[in-house]
């Protein structure tokens, strides 16, 4: 066999077990800092195939490494593992029509569950073909709670847990099959408290200091400093606690969220004292006492330059899953679940990977069965964030895409839910697990290659990876 062909077969002689183990985690679907049973399932099953699995790792319970060593043990290849669900997006799977599994409940939105379980695979396959040829190195699984929430990579990436890592591979399920070109930004977020006094509120206002008002007043604030910043940067907001219920009452308590995103560290922290300063002015302005708590912080995300051209190459070797005529048909009913507005807006967003002349054929079909064309001169960010971009600070990494999702498909929905436990979606897994396998074998072929994104790394990061958060911040466990 050809090395493709065999890790085509290394990965389908496991295909059950993964699909199952998907399966199982998409009906955990916990929340960030509590998947505790996913956690364990991966632990056992990555138990089961001779990894040693060290539990609890950063401080976070639901985190963990498996490792398998062959050999001397270098290089090092990392794959980063995740499997956090969202709230309120349970939905019955593989069906096109709303209908949760269990009402108000939590779901795989974001199909992370394929994430963790691709991953097994390609850890699986790896090892075997590391065995089966007497390859030398090490294949760390790294479990990685908490993505959709305050992050995990950042906590792990600060422990040095990526010191000895030559290079680091991830997927994330998409609508299309491509090494991203585009970078996502950094961000940072934070808890603001307000203290104030508490009063009847008609019969002593004047005694009172409202809490809430602090919050209304920063909210202002806010707004204000929203057009003077750069384009690219965001900020979002949340009540966490209004302060009560009570209108004949002056709140003395108000807690508010804030998070902000810029293509840059440096520019998000810029960006974050200047809300730190809005908020000092609307506790002025109250009379309330305000403290803050970073509880999350992400480095921005961009794609290793030689290693995207690489894992590209691999891609295109492997080509896109191969889709059915029932495939399609199931996808085409998920598309015609959106509205007539979100129709439009989804195919203008299909006009960057499509030409005007493709886009209705291939919304006819709607499964992409195309890879398409990493630009390693690509400069340019989109909007969300992940914490896979401090692993990018800390070694060689790449994140690629692949197909689990009708074209145009919006994450974080309940449609995304019902694809991530969906033939469709356990496909695009599958083949995912191939191409990390391929990838990283390809890798550890090139070690000057790899030399060049060590050195690309070096001129990113200065040389050493710096955590954008404070020393003093912990895994907000329960208090994000």
């Amino acid at each position: 066999m050809t090395q493709v062909e065999e890790i085509k077969a290394l990965v389908a002689q496991n295909a059950e077990t993964t699909k199952a183990l998907a399966s199982e985690i998409w009906d955990y679907a916990e929340l960030s800092y509590e998947e505790f049973r996913s956690a364990a399932a991966l632990m056992e099953a990555l138990k089961a195939q001779g990894f040693t699995v060290e539990e609890g790792i950063a401080g976070m319970p639901t985190a963990f490494t498996a490792k398998f060593v062959s050999g001397s043990g270098k290089p090092v290849i990392g794959l980063l593992a995740e499997y956090d669900a969202l709230s309120g997006l349970s939905q019955k799977a593989a069906c096109p029509v709303q209908e949760a599994v269990t009402p108000g409940g939590s779901g795989h939105g974001c199909g992370h569950n394929l994430i963790g379980a691709g991953c097994y695979a390609a850890a699986v396959a790896l090892k075997e073909y590391f065995t089966a040829h007497a390859i030398d190195g090490t294949v760390v699984f790294f479990g990685c709670p908490a993505e959709e929430g305050a992050g995990s990579k950042q906590f792990i990436a600060r422990a040095g847990y990526f010191d000895d890592v030559d290079f680091a591979y991830t997927w994330h399920p998409a609508t299309v099959n491509e090494v991203g070109s585009k970078g996502n930004v950094a961000i940072m977020g934070a808890n603001f408290t307000f203290d104030g006094v508490a009063s009847h509120a008609g019969g002593a206002p004047h005694l009172g200091r409202s809490a809430l008002d602090a919050v209304e007043l920063m909210n202002v604030g806010a707004n204000y400093l929203r057009e003077h910043m750069i384009d690219a940067a965001r900020i979002h907001y949340a009540y966490s606690d209004p302060g009560g219920t009570a209108p004949n009452v002056v709140q003395s308590h108000a807690v508010i969220k804030y998070e902000v995103r810029a293509p840059k560290v440096n520019q998000v922290q810029e960006l974050f004292t200047r809300l730190v300063d809005v908020a000092k002015g609307a506790a002025l302005m109250t009379g309330t006492r305000m403290q803050y708590e970073i509880t999350m912080a992400f480095s921005d995300y961009v794609p290793n330059k030689a290693l995207g051209s690489l894992v590209d190459e691999c891609m295109r070797e492997l080509g896109a899953p191969e889709w059915t005529e029932e495939e399609y048909a199931l996808a085409s009913q998920f598309l015609r679940s959106y509205s007539r507005t979100a129709l439009v807006g989804i195919k203008e967003s299909l006009g960057e990977y499509f030409l005007p002349e493709e886009l209705d054929a291939a919304l006819q079909t709607p499964l992409d069965s195309v890879i398409h064309p990493f630009n390693p001169r690509e400069t340019g960010y989109s909007s969300g964030s992940t914490d896979v971009g401090d692993v990018g600070y800390a070694t060689p990494t790449v994140m690629f895409h692949v197909a689990t999702a009708c074209l145009g498909n919006v994450g974080h929905s309940w449609q995304n839910t019902a694809f991530a436990c969906s033939g469709i979606g356990m496909k695009g897994m599958l083949r995912a697990a191939e191409m990390l396998s391929l990838a990283a074998l390809r890798t550890i072929e090139q070690p000057e290659l790899l030399e060049k994104a060590k050195a690309e790394l070096r001129q990113k990061n200065g040389g050493k990876y710096s955590c954008p958060l404070p020393d003093y911040c912990t895994p907000p466990i329960g208090r994000y």
